[in-house]
């Protein structure tokens, strides 16, 4: 009875023994949990990667020594090469705590009695320990790697750790991860794979170095087959595939990593605050073509000739090709420069817009006569492209022809301030040089464009007349909302801006080559900046736009290249390249249908007044604006009612205009006023009945309205 006591005293201490020392285990794990949490920086530091539309990528950036780190979810990862890594790796990988004590029982036992390792005890999630935290072999990394699976165990899921082991699995040189070891390796994604190419996935990080396929492809096919013998059976491989899986060659090729979109790609990138996965609105498929051919453009203009290409869908403003350079890494083109987001010269691609602007105000008609000859403008004297002048021409024909004088003489009518200001008032941005004070050098290119705000204006004209964002970023809402102005608010006047457009001559005069096929209207216009060193061409149809330059990025001049004979046939490549869809066209439908001067109003027949109007309709005197002056400042006080507005001569009626807009309430009469909404300059204009105008500009200063 007393050694029964004994006995069972012994064996009380031993349990209260083994349970001080369980719990002083557990007490010193969480402790050291608590103090040495998981180190997941390498995990953390996984590659930023760039996606088409359809989620292939266009451009994966390294980490820390140009790695290639993707990340990755199991959705990502075809499930037979799960299946095959548990299989190889860690059979009972769902069943243990991340210690399989009986595979370290049995490869300690194995050690003892061969006198070397015969077979390994580390698990899945004890590799993945070893990954987040490389240690050289030793027996105190070995029970740190233990300790360190513990603890993941502990955080995360089973499905967590995998997905961590994948992100971080080598596969030689600087490729990391499945999703990467993939592409590199095979030359496809990592979703769906065959039994030898899951098979080879499996076997590279036992030994990246070594078994790389592209140099030492016979080492990465025995190790392969190795896998397949021993998973077949666990995974359920027919004895039919698993002989065609190991008769299937390994290819020695590596795969390098894309690298397209690169501009845009860098510029998401650095918007995007870290975050790991940008899917964008590119077409592939498309961006790869027209990358190609930018670089033959370029090769085909100089040496240091670089092209830009933008492609716009109008109704929704996404992109589907953005390409900033012909080549990113050429230094002699400065291909590292974003030409679509450099600020340039846009010279003539400017003129839709004015007279766009002067049709919505009812100051001409596509009919409407104009002279095309020297002129001086107080003091500015612009002259036309080889300084060939065209006598008496219709708006129309001035646009299509983008003659010069015409298109500065419509603008000091509009005023060039009020003009910039419409522009900028819709969301445009305009860079003016010098004192920032816009002068009729606008219209022949005197102001910093970007091809990226071009193009945004040209969809603006050819879908609703907003100027709105450009979209890249896939899932973005698409928005209603435009700014507080539109660039061309009337359907009519782009209806009409859309036709003139369309009847310019194509480049060479020629139709695309597809036309017969697939017809479409590309309403376009071309530009060149002075001295020859930027050439644009932006066009539109009913669905895309399509900005181009090509010039070079430093800014020396490329005499002999211009808008038309250098960026035009580029665009209308372009345009073959394109879907067409089942978009309607504008309907084209004039606000005032009249063609003729004989039809037209008689203030709408000629833009320039003709010196026999004034021998007719009983003018009494030449027409002139007594207030205010040209030039005047005026002070407005909160208690001042307006500004009075008074015309000599001309005959009656007369109608007054303020920065083109009808004074509807002082129609018909010499005298009239209006109340300025606000500080700034204003334009007032005044025409009697036989078409005479007198024009005047003058600021006001004072408090807002």
């Amino acid at each position: 009875m007393q050694r029964l006591s004994i006995k069972l005293w012994s064996i009380r201490r031993l349990a209260i023994g083994a349970a001080i020392t369980t719990a002083l285990l557990l007490t010193g794990f969480f402790m050291l949990d608590y103090l040495y949490p998981p180190n997941l920086v390498r995990f953390e530091a996984r590659s930023q990667e760039v996606t088409a539309a359809d989620g292939s990528v266009l451009r994966l950036f390294a980490v820390e020594n140009g790695r290639l780190r993707q990340p990755v979810s199991l959705d990502q990862v075809d499930p037979l090469f799960i299946q095959m890594l548990i299989a190889y790796e860690d059979q009972r990988f769902f069943e243990h705590n991340g210690i399989d004590v009986l595979a370290l029982g049995r490869a300690l036992s194995q050690a003892i009695v061969n006198q070397r390792v015969i077979s390994g005890a580390s698990t899945l999630t004890m590799q993945t320990a070893r990954l987040l935290e490389p240690r050289r072999r030793t027996i105190g990394a070995k029970f740190a790697e233990m300790f360190r699976a513990l603890q993941l165990e502990r955080h995360f899921s089973k499905q967590e750790i995998l997905e961590i082991y994948l992100t971080l699995a080598p596969y030689g040189g600087n490729i990391e991860g499945i999703r990467a070891g993939s592409s590199a390796y095979l030359g496809h994604d990592s979703l769906v794979l065959r039994p030898e190419e899951a098979a080879l996935l499996v076997a590279l990080p036992q030994s990246p170095t070594r078994l790389r396929p592209d140099r030492n492809n016979k080492a990465a096919l025995a190790a392969r087959n190795k896998v397949l013998e021993r998973v077949a059976p666990l995974v359920s491989l027919e004895p039919h595939l698993l002989k065609i899986a190991k008769k299937a060659p390994v290819s020695s090729v590596r795969f390098r990593a894309p690298i397209t979109a690169h501009h845009l790609s860098e510029r998401l990138r650095a918007a995007a605050q870290g975050a790991y996965h940008i899917q964008t609105t590119i077409d592939p498929h498309l961006q790869a073509a027209l990358e190609r051919k930018a670089l033959q453009k370029a090769r085909d203009v100089h040496s240091k000739a670089s092209v830009a290409i933008l492609v716009v869908h109008n109704k929704t403003r996404t992109v589907q090709a953005y390409v900033g350079s012909a080549d990113t890494f050429d230094v002699d083109r400065h291909g590292y420069v974003d030409m679509i987001q450099a600020v340039r010269s846009p010279g003539s691609t400017l003129k839709p817009f004015i007279y766009g602007l002067a049709l919505e105000r009812g100051l001409i008609h596509p009919a409407t006569k104009i002279r095309d000859e020297p002129r001086s403008f107080g003091g500015y004297e612009p002259g036309n492209f080889m300084d060939k002048h065209h006598g008496e021409v219709t708006i129309k024909e001035a646009l299509q022809r983008s003659l010069n004088v015409p298109a500065v003489a419509v603008l000091d009518r509009l005023g060039p301030v009020n003009f910039v200001a419409r522009l900028r008032g819709a969301g445009a941005e305009l860079l003016i040089p010098g004192d920032g004070k816009a002068g009729l050098a606008v219209a022949l290119g005197g102001v910093g464009m970007s091809l990226e705000q071009l193009t945004s204006m040209y969809a603006a004209l050819a879908d609703d007349g907003y100027f709105r964002p450009l979209r890249y970023l896939a899932g973005e809402n698409v928005t209603d909302q435009g700014f507080d102005l539109d660039l061309i608010a009337t359907p009519q006047t782009r209806a009409q801006l859309q036709r003139i457009l369309e009847g310019v001559r194509s480049p060479g005069n020629q139709l695309p080559k597809n036309y017969q096929k697939n017809p479409r209207l590309i309403a376009y216009k071309t530009g060149t900046s002075y001295g020859f060193r930027d050439a644009w061409a932006i066009g539109y149809d009913a669905d895309f736009t399509v900005g181009i330059w090509v010039g070079r990025p430093d800014g020396t001049p490329l005499p002999g290249h211009f808008g038309a004979r250098t960026a035009a046939p580029l665009l209308f490549d372009v345009f073959e390249l394109l879907p067409k869809g089942k978009t309607p066209q504008q309907t084209l439908v004039f606000a005032d249908q009249r063609g003729t001067k004989e039809e037209l109003p008689l203030n709408l027949r000629y833009f320039d007044r003709p010196a026999r109007l004034l021998k007719t309709g009983g003018l009494n005197g030449q027409l002139a604006i007594k207030f205010p002056s040209d030039g005047s400042v005026m002070e407005l006080s909160n208690d001042t009612q307006g500004v009075s507005l008074e015309a000599n001569g001309g005959t009656r009626p007369l109608q007054w205009f303020v920065d083109g807009m009808p004074l509807e309430k002082n129609r018909w009469t010499r005298n009239a006023s209006f109340t300025p909404p606000s500080p700034g300059f204003y334009r007032v204009t005044v025409l009697d009945r036989n078409g005479a105008r007198a024009v005047a500009n003058f600021r006001v200063s004072g408090p807002s309205r």
